[in-house]
This record gives structure tokens, C-alpha cells and sequence, in this order.
């Protein structure tokens, strides 16, 4: 569905037109959900699995929708916010009894959504409103009938958007960490921003990128549990970013097109780039920053 939006937009080569229709024609139907009684150490592991940033908690019988756990929840609990609580407070800092609670515990319940008719300008206007990256699709009983994110625009919008450029949209204030921060520390960035990624950058250089994904792949990988030395999510969460960060990244370049970028997403499978121009780190651009342009 996604490669059929994409083509049907590059062949009409307006924007506009993906914003006609309902969400249904663009929505993914085929929504991979977990029950509330699933772990939250099961549920990161299939979201690594599927390369999600989130996934829907929906009642196995009826197959209503109950909450929606992201990447960003899950950083709250390893540290970012007051879902951390469920480690210091309820498990008296017992990372490993504290992964095995069931999602129900850190999803999201207030979870905006959409319904099989609503146009797609409706859901934009409502994502970009509120600052929300998915939009679950449920029928009149509530039930999970589709689902909808920034990427699956942005994606549809690769090689379309011929005028505007990385530099018209781009966030110039960037916010950056340095390969010594602690996992614990970028959680709380990531979290109190609402960001899903951080440029690393040392003696003003840009050398690595941290997203939610790549802790959240760290948090769910075996070899991590292996070296662990006590229960203790200290033990975890003090560990550097250097350890996770990815440092052959992706970047781009202020007079680079939106649809080229677009592209770029769609290749590499990514949802932001650094902009860089003359070696240094001048911005960042995200899909998000794309879905707002749509919505204009």
C-alpha cells in the first residue's frame, strides 16, 4: 500500500493530492497490536524485531483498542520520566523484575485516533495539532482497523515535493549529547523534548547519532542482560551512549529538495537526518518536519 500511495502521487506530482481521499487509503491495515498483560521487556522486543517506534495494546477477544506503548514510553521508564517510577519506587531499583510488569503498566491510555472515514487532512491537521507520530484507525465499536505515521507520508511524499528545501524547514536549535552522556541522561532529553533522536557531537564535531530505537535495541539485547553485574537499573542506565551510538549516520544538506530527503528516508530507513554544511552540524530535519509542511 505504501509503494502504491507513493507511486500514485509521484505520477499526479502534487503534494496536494495526498491530502484527498480517506485515511483508509493510506492506512496500514495489517497492525501487528500486543494484549495489556504482555511484558514490557516482549513488547520491546517485538517492536525491535519490526523496526515499530510503537505498537497498539488491544483486548486479544474483542480486539479493541486499549492504549498504544511507543519507543518514547518505554525511554520514560528507563529513566526519562515519572514512569521510572515502576523501577525505583515499586521495585526498589529491581531492573529485572521491573521489565517483566505488563505494558499496561507504561502504555499510553489516552491515545488520539481516527476513524475509517476521516480524511486524510483530518488526521494531519490532528497529528500535527497535538504533536502525535501515529494515528490508530478504529471503527464505531472501537475496534483496530488500520494505522497511520509520519514515515508512511513521508514516504508517499518521496521525490514529490520539488520547491521547498531541507534549510526552509529545518530545526536550526539543535540539541546534542556527547558520547560520555549516560543512557539515563539522554532518556530525560529525549523524553522532556519529545525527540527521538540526539546528534553526538565532540569538540564541536558531529561523530555519531543516538535515536529512542537504538536504546530501545540496547535495552532489549540479550548480551546487555548478560553483563549485567546486579539487578540494579543503575547498572544499565549508567552506561554511555558510546556504547549504542550509530556513527555511520546519514546526513544532509540544507539546499537538498524535500522529496530528495524523502527519498533518503525511504532508502535508509530513517525518520531524520542531521544537516550539515562545510563539515558542521547546522540543524536537523525529521518526518515530522515534513508532515507539518503537508499540513500547510
Amino acid at each position: 500500500m505504501k509503494d502504491e500511495n507513493a507511486k500514485n502521487i509521484k505520477q499526479s506530482g502534487n503534494r496536494g493530492n495526498v491530502l484527498e481521499g480517506d485515511i483508509m487509503t493510506m492506512a496500514q491495515k495489517e497492525v501487528i497490536t500486543v494484549p495489556p498483560t504482555k511484558t514490557i521487556k516482549e513488547a520491546a522486543e517485538i517492536m525491535i524485531e519490526h523496526e515499530f517506534r510503537r505498537l497498539p495494546v488491544a483486548d486479544p477477544g474483542s480486539k479493541k483498542l486499549l492504549g498504544i506503548v511507543t519507543a518514547m514510553d518505554i525511554l520514560d521508564f528507563l529513566g526519562g520520566g515519572s514512569k521510572y517510577d515502576l523501577i525505583a519506587k515499586k521495585h526498589n531499583d529491581n531492573f529485572l523484575a521491573a521489565i517483566n510488569e505488563p505494558v499496561k503498566e507504561i502504555m499510553t491510555r489516552d491515545v488520539f485516533t481516527a476513524k475509517p472515514k476521516d480524511s486524510i487532512k483530518k488526521c494531519v491537521e490532528t497529528m500535527t495539532n497535538y504533536n502525535v507520530g501515529s494515528l490508530p484507525v478504529v471503527d464505531n465499536e472501537g475496534k483496530l482497523v488500520g494505522i497511520i505515521t509520519e514515515r508512511d507520508f513521508a514516504l508517499a511524499l518521496a521525490g514529490v515535493l520539488t520547491d521547498e528545501l531541507v534549510e526552509d524547514i529545518m530545526i536550526k536549535n539543535v540539541i546534542t549529547a556527547t558520547p560520555g552522556t549516560p543512557i539515563e541522561s539522554s532518556s530525560k532529553i529525549m523524553v522532556r523534548n519529545n525527540l527521538r533522536r540526539i546528534p553526538v557531537v565532540e569538540e564541536d564535531k558531529l561523530v555519531a547519532i543516538v535515536t529512542s530505537t537504538d536504546i530501545l535495541r540496547f535495552f532489549g539485547d540479550k548480551d546487555m542482560f548478560a553483563t549485567m553485574t546486579s539487578n540494579s537499573g543503575l547498572d544499565v542506565l549508567d552506561k554511555k551512549i558510546s556504547e549504542i551510538m550509530k556513527p555511520n549516520i546519514s546526513v544532509t544538506e540544507p539546499d537538498v529538495r524535500l522529496g530528495d530527503l524523502c527519498e533518503l528516508f525511504a532508502e535508509k530507513n530513517i525518520g531524520g537526518v542531521p544537516v550539515v554544511e562545510d563539515g558542521q552540524l547546522v540543524g536537523i530535519i525529521t518526518e515530522r518536519d515534513i508532515l507539518n509542511i503537508v499540513a500547510k
